[in-house]
């Protein structure tokens, strides 16, 4: 029996590129997360869309029928089915402000914006004072670039910090359009004084000067945003771009290498730093308002994630591609946000809508084919990840996700094997690699091959860095738990979970092998307390119920022991596990372990008796 499976739902490409570099993004006082803007680049879909991925719903005959079917669909999360019930509403029933509220919100979350500024100027009609509704209006006059109307709408109004933020840097950009420069550059400078909006002063200044000509203006405040946030990407790639077109490449590149020592394979830091090594020019990180309107639309939108409020991220991150439909950063927030609201579908379409043309497309690209084994599509999982393989037999991202998946399916041996694809590729392993032998071991130890795996396991142990202990704590574990489990090394397996414990203290798993530990070492009394802990963390988990259940027995607390192994066999054990359970309730533990004994040793036969 094996508690130590790896998570069977490893954190997406992109999504640790977005984790890695944008949670040390723009503003960290305020979880902002900003990426490059996007170039002019228009993405070129290859995979398949939405409506092929996942049947849209049919707009019900009546109006109730639609106003139930949206509410709940709006309540699961479903932006997609949501807004086709509003549009049938939108158009039956006109003036219904509450209608009209919720169709609008509805309409945003799902990109919709024909419909969107529609029911925004309906709205307005019935209330102006309507703060959501005149953004998304601005937004769509700074789209046509009639900068003096998205002006209008944006005038201060006490909305609070956050719409005023929004209006302020919207207002400045829309005065960057009209040509305005002294007053794009005063408006922004409006945020100066307020300690946790300095950043954004100076980034969007910097942005600004740099698309207006004011180049001495730039150069103070891209350095100045640089030396505030040398970890942020967005201030990073920005200060890099104008400065190879300052005539200062050396200090460019030097930008993108320290960023690389802390995200050593950002595709998008990596591909713009070799550029310039190569001698190419890049463009300006904004070449136009859209893109700068957008840059402040895709920020704040982050911080909506950040603070949890999946709905205002949803809304910003739509009016930000808007603006700028090939952000590519944008788009992968976007799709990160459909997926962890189990929006799979429409998180492929996003993926598969970020350009070619940019670093990130790659990662896009694997990250559909996970999204189409969680959709169940396992064939077209498979057959995605394997033509990108066939293109590229180097592409070490989608060989990783193959094995992933394999892994996932409980494929050990073949899983295995394609990890070993993947680290054939790595000249010299470093941190980063650490996870690769980690799965590989991990797969060799289901499959039977504990010499290979343990030498996998101790070296993603040396690989692992200080600043991964929740890592450090799974590889630890791992190894300490295999080595109580096989009844070996116990006083140096023990020693490494304790080890796991204190990196980890409330990790289930890590609990369990700690009682697991005691129960081997004949400590049954501490092997309760321990296993009671882990169980509270775990309620479901067969293993750690099992566990339970045996060491029970051992203190003579039958009756419990049977209802723990009930328990575990009602949560999905794995089949050899399952057999070993049944034998216990059958026989009872001693009996059940004196058969598996025999078993091993060929001796099983004649009839067995209830334990206890």
């Amino acid at each position: 029996m094996f508690a130590r499976q790896p998570s069977d739902q490893p954190a997406s490409f992109t999504r640790a590129l977005i984790r890695g570099s944008a949670a040390l993004a723009l503003a960290l006082a305020l979880g902002f997360a900003p990426g490059p803007g996007a170039g002019p680049a228009q993405a070129t879909p290859e995979g398949p869309r939405l409506d092929d991925l996942r049947e849209l719903p049919s707009p019900a005959r009546s109006v109730a029928g639609n106003f139930l079917a949206a509410h709940v669909a709006g309540f699961a999360g479903d932006t997609s089915a949501s807004a086709t019930f509003y549009r049938r509403l939108f158009d039956s029933v006109p003036d219904d402000p509450g209608l009209l509220e919720n169709a609008f919100i509805a309409f945003l979350a799902d990109g919709d914006m024909t419909y969107a500024l529609r029911a925004a100027e309906r709205i307005l009609d019935l209330d102006q004072d309507n703060s959501l509704a005149q953004l998304a209006q601005a937004v769509g006059d700074i789209r046509q670039e009639r900068f003096a109307a998205a002006r209008s709408r944006l005038e201060p109004g006490g909305r609070g910090s956050a719409a005023d933020l929004t209006a302020t840097l919207l207002r400045a950009w829309s005065y960057a359009g009209s040509g305005l420069e002294e007053d794009a550059l005063l408006t922004v400078d409006r945020l100066e004084g307020e300690g946790s909006y300095e950043i954004f002063r100076l980034y969007h200044g910097a942005l600004m000067a740099s698309f207006l000509g004011e180049t001495e203006i730039a150069r103070e405040r891209f350095a100045a945003a640089l030396e505030a946030q040398p970890r942020a990407l967005s201030i990073v790639d920005a200060y890099a771009r104008f400065a190879a077109r300052d005539g200062r490449r050396d200090e460019a590149v030097a930008a993108y290498d320290t960023f690389l020592e802390n995200f050593t394979r950002h595709p998008i830091a990596r591909a713009n730093r070799d550029a310039l090594r190569a001698g190419e020019n890049l463009p300006r990180a904004v070449s136009s308002v859209n893109e700068g309107a957008s840059e402040v639309l895709y920020g704040l939108g982050s911080v909506g994630i950040g603070d949890g409020d999946d709905l205002v991220a949803l809304i910003y991150l739509r009016l930000a591609l808007h603006l700028a439909p090939a952000h590519d950063m944008a788009l992968a927030t976007l799709a990160e946000l459909l997926e962890s609201r189990e929006q799979y579908a429409a998180a492929i379409e996003t993926f598969n809508a970020i350009p070619t043309s940019s670093p990130l497309h790659a990662g896009a690209q694997v990250d559909i084919g996970m999204l189409l084994e969680r959709l169940d599509r396992k064939e077209d999982a498979i057959a995605h990840l394997e033509a990108m393989i066939a293109r590229d037999a180097e592409n070490r991202e989608a060989i990783v996700a193959l094995a992933n998946i394999q892994r996932m399916r409980r494929n050990f041996p073949e899983a295995a094997e394609t990890y070993s694809r993947a680290i054939d590729l790595i000249e010299t392993p470093d941190s980063g690699d650490w996870t690769l032998f980690f799965f590989r071991g991990a797969s060799l130890e289901r499959s039977g091959e504990w010499e290979r795996a343990e030498a996998d396991l101790k070296q993603a142990l040396k690989l692992v860095p200080q600043t991964s202990p929740l890592g450090e704590a799974q590889i630890l574990n791992y190894i300490g738990y295999s080595w109580v489990d096989m009844g070996m090394r116990l006083d140096e397996g023990y020693a490494k979970i304790q080890r796991a414990i204190e990196l980890a203290p409330n990790d289930g798993h890590i609990i369990d092998s700690l009682g697991w530990a005691y129960y081997r070492l004949g400590r049954y009394e501490e092997a309760v307390r321990e296993l009671e802990r882990a169980i509270e963390h775990l309620p479901n988990d067969p293993v750690v119920n099992d566990h339970l259940g045996d060491v029970y027995w051992r203190v003579g607390r039958r009756l419990e022991a049977r209802f723990q192994w009930e328990r575990a066999l009602s949560n999905d054990p794995e089949d050899d596990d399952r057999k070993m359970i049944e034998r216990k309730l059958e026989m009872g533990l001693d009996e059940a372990e004196a058969y598996s004994r025999k078993s091993e040793a060929g001796e099983t036969g004649g009839e067995s008796r209830e334990g206890g």
